[in-house]
């Protein structure tokens, strides 16, 4: 695995732009020599992520930017994304597995990057997320 280096993106936020992440996390795992059972699972958590930015917390104005930072250090891979919204707090999500909230639409993505990643957390009043992946 390639370590010491970094990726960047920087995203307007227009939902259309959400497509940008799978050529970006193809990009990353060729980069860091990742196999390919991890690329379903960072591509889902990232999607989910840069997607929550740009609807959520830029709402869709495309003259606000996500951006999205990857770094490699001691066997970890960790993805930044960064929105210029007014954040939300993380611990007042309602649990989307709870009887109540199964047939609602929506939800679901911090969630599934909880699922699917070594770690998510949220900094800078919930405009910023982490997601950490253990290369093992």
């Amino acid at each position: 695995m390639t370590t010491g280096s970094n990726m960047d993106l920087i995203l307007d936020s227009h939902p259309k732009n959400i497509a940008e992440v799978e050529p970006f996390v193809n990009q990353v795992v060729q980069q860091f020599e990742i196999g390919d059972e991890m690329f379903g699972n960072m591509l889902i958590s990232l999607t989910e992520a840069v997607s929550n930015a740009i609807i959520h917390g830029n709402e869709a104005k495309s003259s606000k930017k996500v951006w999205i930072s990857t770094r490699c250090a001691s066997n970890k891979i960790c993805f930044s994304i960064k929105d210029e919204g007014r954040g939300f707090n993380p611990e007042r999500l309602p649990d989307p597995t709870a009887p109540e909230n199964i047939l609602t639409p929506g939800g679901r993505g911090v969630f599934l990057m909880k699922q699917l990643s070594d770690g998510v957390s949220f900094s800078d009043n919930g405009t910023k997320v982490e997601i950490q992946f253990c290369m093992q």
